[in-house]
């Protein structure tokens, strides 16, 4: 296929960089991959009016700066070809190879997981079709985390591809920007971080924070460009002192400097309520040098030059961090009492630092495919993590936790370093060292001192793991709730799903009944048995016990299930009355209590105290027997399913709220959390603070250890409830907060 190389759409260019880096036979089929995709993309145009074949053009450039393979920057002109347009990747491959092939098709299958569009057409166990937001980006995640696991290359494309994305994003709708930008500091941030690729992560965090926080990133540039004659002078006099000094010792020295980025800085202003002057390093000098004894020669050279800031020294030579970075760091005070970083690495390190696993490719450093395979450990680590959950939001959550740039260091007692992300316990060391120290753990020492299970540990700390010689014992279900990584989290569930099946199912099942009274689901025996078993199955679960062991060992949550429960019990179970033929007006008497009560003048009313029916609730009259009429909710238990088959449907009256209520409600609610000093008085404080008036509260603790607070307060409608419920389950240690009919 003949397509001139020039045709203004930045080809030209980017060949004249391609062919300082590959030979010319490698070049000439990369210009059979441009030539075949710019006549596929033919007339196709991007939102910002520019020629589409620009975008692939633009992914490949963005490769070829960070130095990747031939084959990578093939596959990146056609990414979009077999998606967009009529190219077949049979073809691809009979061109190209099967290895461009297998790229092109890892980064296609990329492609966006179809919502649910709730069409009546759909099959009933449609298993290509996701039900929420959270799913489809979970199975986007899962789907990158296995082309990862494949080929490494297959990602990295998509990195460029996103970047490429983000740089002309201004050209979507506003909400749809935040959308992706939120995703993009969310997701592939981190994946650029963990495979250590700075100039991409930081440009794509930088971008991600001018579009999700433009107010704040306009600030930041303000003051960065404010002092920019000011602080390149401060880096030139720096470096030119350090050069000066340094040679002497180590005469191959390089030194640089840098500015932080964006997000670095507003990490810290704006998620640390640091002013921009305390952020200590905005500016950093860079001493790239030949061996790892000249980094710590040059490292007392700096101390004895400058004056060192306490705990602000980090040895990463001698504890890489996961993404293999290496390098010493150093905050020290210049003789204006300005601080500055100074990092020191070889330059091995220093390929590494700025271009992480690309380095192979650019550098060709020559890893062996097991070494590779070790840096790469982490993303089946990733997928094992998550064999025991149905859960999307535990995948999300673990892109957002274990792939974060802040890390603690932790060593046991021998001496071995444990990596761990920040806020992570004493379970998460004791489950990082191996499942069997985790499942016997008992108890845990820090530097010496015995802490709580939740404890968290810090960088340079001791932990030293009490274990039981009980094997049998295993975790407790509450250390769930107290664990960081998934890893650890996949392992506690992973041992009650083998150890504790009948537990499981106990459990299980008791935790359904206690959802099914909340959400009032009221079934016959067969009926619920043919409605949880399409529960089952909907969950790739064969019976009704495996149900329940799922929901036991945590496989399953059921706080994510329960809204499409009700909607399928509504549409499936509960009664439609049948309509009534038109009737004339009824005469509706107002209450002094904001009721509406049809066909009855000056009635008295009463709220029933079985159900506690508040503003927002659907309600029903009943007319007692001397005491006017009983205000229930609609589904409460005493009110029978159907009206017109009950033992005295003429005593039901049509009742409503009205427009405006001006009574208080009292309503009760059930804490279930867990026993720990304070606990009592954190739930009395959250509902002072909100001026809630608190009517009776009482204690009392569970057979499984938990401590268990009923609370009657005064509320004036349902939605003020749900406000105060949902304070409450912020307080530390709440497990549950249900509302009861008392």
């Amino acid at each position: 296929m003949s397509v001139p190389l020039d045709q203004g759409d930045g080809y030209a260019a980017l060949r004249v960089k391609l062919l300082e880096h590959f030979s010319r036979e490698s070049v000439e089929q990369i210009d059979t991959a441009y030539a075949l995709a710019s006549a596929a993309h033919k007339g196709q145009l991007r939102l910002s009016g520019d020629l589409y074949i620009s975008h692939p053009i633009c992914v490949a450039e963005i490769l070829a700066d960070i130095g990747m393979d031939q084959q990578s920057i093939t596959a990146a002109l056609l990414h979009d070809t077999v998606e967009d347009t009529d190219v077949t990747l049979e073809r691809i491959e009979k061109t190209f190879g099967d290895e461009v092939a297998k790229l092109v098709d890892g980064v296609t299958k990329l492609g966006k997981v179809p919502l649910s569009s709730g069409s009546q057409d759909e099959p009933k166990n449609s298993k290509v079709s996701l039900t929420t937001r959270e799913e489809q980006q979970a199975e986007n995640i899962r789907k990158m985390l296995l082309a990862m696991s494949q080929d490494i290359r297959v990602i990295i494309i998509k990195l460029a591809d996103r970047l490429h994305n983000m740089r002309t994003l201004m050209f979507k709708e506003p909400q749809r920007r935040r959308d992706i930008a939120l995703e993009t500091l969310e997701i592939y941030a981190p994946i650029a971080h963990r495979l250590g690729i700075r100039p991409i992560k930081e440009e794509l965090e930088d971008l991600a924070i001018s579009f999700l926080d433009p107010v704040a990133y306009k600030e930041i540039e303000q003051k960065l460009s404010e002092q920019s004659t000011r602080r390149n002078e401060f880096l030139n006099d720096i470096k030119a002192h350090i050069f000066e000094r340094v040679r002497r010792e180590v005469p191959q020295a390089h030194v640089d400097g840098r500015i932080k980025s964006v997000h670095g800085i507003y990490r810290k202003m704006y998620m640390q309520n640091k002013n921009f002057d305390e952020i200590y390093d905005i500016y950093a000098v860079r001493i790239i040098v030949d061996t790892v004894i000249d980094c710590y020669n040059c490292l007392g050279l700096i101390h004895d030059m400058y004056r060192p800031l306490p705990g602000r020294f980090k040895d990463y030579i001698s504890t890489p961090k996961p993404n293999m970075y290496q390098s010493l760091h150093t905050t020290v005070i210049g003789s204006e009492g300005i601080p500055f970083e100074v990092q020191i690495r070889t330059w091995a390190m220093h390929q590494t630092a700025e271009y992480g696993i690309a380095a192979h490719w650019k550098y060709k450093l020559g890893i062996s495919d097991a070494k590779m395979e070790d840096r790469l450990a982490w993303i089946r680590q990733l997928l094992d993590a998550q064999k025991d959950t149905d859960n999307p939001e535990d995948l999300v959550l673990t892109i957002k936790t274990d792939l974060v740039p802040e890390e603690v260091y932790v060593f046991t007692p021998k001496g071995d370093v444990i990596n761990l992300p920040m806020g992570a316990t004493v379970i998460d060391f004791a489950y990082a060292i191996h499942s069997a120290v985790g499942n016997r753990m008992q108890g845990a020492k820090v530097d010496g001192r015995i802490v709580p299970i939740d404890y968290k540990v810090r960088t340079g700390q001791i932990v030293d793991i009490l274990t039981s010689k009980d094997a049998s014992k295993g975790p407790s279900r509450d250390w769930l709730k107290i664990v960081k990584t998934s890893g650890a989290r996949s392992k506690i569930r992973s041992w009650f799903k083998k150890e504790r099946r009948e537990e499981n199912i106990l459990e299980g099942k008791a935790e359904l009944e206690r959802e099914f009274r909340r959400s009032f689901i009221r079934l016959s025996d067969e009926d619920m048995q043919t409605f949880l078993q399409s529960l089952a199955e909907r969950q790739h679960l064969n019976t009704v016990e495996d149900f329940y062991a799922a929901i036991g060992y945590g496989g399953v949550s059921l706080a994510r299930m329960m809204p499409r429960i009700r909607d399928d019990y509504n549409r499936l179970y509960k009664p439609h009355e049948p309509e009534k033929p038109p009737v004339q007006p009824v005469k509706r008497s107002r209450s002094s209590e904001g009721v509406v009560v049809e066909g009855i003048d000056n009635c008295l009313v009463k709220f029933s105290r079985c159900c506690n029916p508040l503003p927002g609730d659907e309600i029903i009259g009943f007319i007692t027997r001397g005491h006017g009429v009983s205000i229930h909710k609609r589904d409460c238990t005493n009110v029978p399913r159907d009206i017109a088959l009950s033992a005295e449907p003429d005593r039901w009256l049509r009742a409503y709220w009205d427009k405006v209520v001006r009574e208080d409600f009292k309503s009760t609610l059930l804490i279930t959390c867990f026993n720990r000093v304070g606990m009592l008085a954190d739930v009395s404080v959250q509902i002072s603070n909100m001026h809630v008036m608190i009517h009776d509260i009482n204690t009392r603790y569970n057979k499984d250890g938990r401590f268990a607070v009923t609370v009657t307060i005064t509320v004036n409608s349902i939605e003020h409830l749900k406000s105060v419920i949902t304070k409450i389950e912020k307080i530390d240690g709440v497990l549950s907060v249900e509302r009861t009919g008392r």
